[in-house]
């Protein structure tokens, strides 16, 4: 749903971030512990326990380039779901499906750049149940899960500018499927993420109603109330001026094409207005829900001219 008149958008975002349930105070000290530093060639991997929330710890990655010293630019890597409960944050060490990709973190890290990732809830180090009994369980106390998980995003994002060797002017977020739609929800809230590149699931809510495709996303993926107040594209506008790339197949069908024009067609008149039209990109191929090698390349492109 479009602004209304006069409404900035820090006031847009602060609604956003009220339907989110019931979450812990936004800038609460964070806690880190390092377990354990390995050598991984390219890289450097740190392996660490971050206390972001009152409830349970988050483990997570921090991998940075190797002979590098100061600061580097850097990565929030939002990691999928594909039902890969056990993945998490090793999915910036492994790569998903069967092409012959890079890990992201090497891939970042033969650029200069450092990246970090987290265990979101109920995924890798976390996992401990059904998805449907977690949202059930914190439906009861207020809580949405979707909002426990942007939480932690902010918060880890937050974790992220504390360490000396990071670029805080410099920043980015990246995902694929459930990790593009944290890109996107991350970047929104947060305006001090420089650059966005998210792949296969900028999803038009409407359209995908049209279609009969709200199965195709976890119970994760639902917010109460959210479009009485947002739609895709009012929750993207908060990301407007900073550049942001989006990648999308057309045969996805998570993301219709119909909602893929509307989207492109409404960011188009926004980044104008805004006189930043190159900050954005819709790139589209014909192919379904899965990285390529030419979308991997797109995204080192976009983060090599914008960050």
């Amino acid at each position: 749903m479009a602004a209304k008149s006069g409404e900035s958008a820090a006031s847009r975002r602060k609604l956003l971030y009220t339907l989110l349930g019931d979450l812990p105070a936004r800038h609460r000290p964070i806690k880190s512990k390092l377990i354990g530093t390995e050598d991984r060639g390219a890289f450097i991997l740190e392996k660490l326990i971050l206390d972001l929330n009152e409830t349970e710890v988050v483990p997570a990655f921090f991998t940075r380039p190797k002979g590098g010293g100061g600061q580097f630019r850097t990565v929030l890597y939002n990691h999928a779901h594909g039902g890969e409960y056990s993945g998490g944050k090793n999915e910036l060490l492994r790569p998903r499906g069967p092409l012959p990709l890079l890990p992201w973190a090497e891939e970042l890290a033969r650029k200069g750049i450092a990246a970090l990732c987290i265990d979101q809830w109920n995924f890798g180090e976390r996992h401990r149940g059904s998805e449907l009994e977690l949202f059930k369980e914190m439906l009861w106390y207020g809580k949405v899960l979707w909002g426990s998980m942007v939480y932690d995003n902010l918060r880890a994002y937050d974790y992220m500018l504390s360490r000396p060797d990071v670029d805080a002017n410099r920043t980015a977020t990246i995902g694929l499927s459930m990790g593009s739609t944290m890109a996107w929800w991350t970047a929104a809230l947060d305006e001090r993420i420089k650059v966005t590149a998210e792949y296969c699931c900028l999803t038009d809510f409407e359209e995908l109603i049209a279609t009969r495709g709200l199965d195709g996303h976890g119970i994760y993926y639902y917010v109460p109330s959210l479009l009485k107040h947002f739609d895709t594209l009012s929750i993207n506008e908060l990301i407007a001026p900073r550049p942001h790339l989006s990648l999308n197949g057309d045969y996805d069908r998570l993301t219709p094409p119909r909602g893929l024009d509307k989207l492109d067609r409404g960011l188009k008149k926004i980044y104008k207005a805004h006189g930043k039209p190159e900050a954005w990109q819709m790139w589209r191929r014909k192919h379904g829900h899965f990285e390529t090698m030419e979308l991997r390349a797109e995204i080192m492109a976009w983060l090599e001219r914008w960050l």
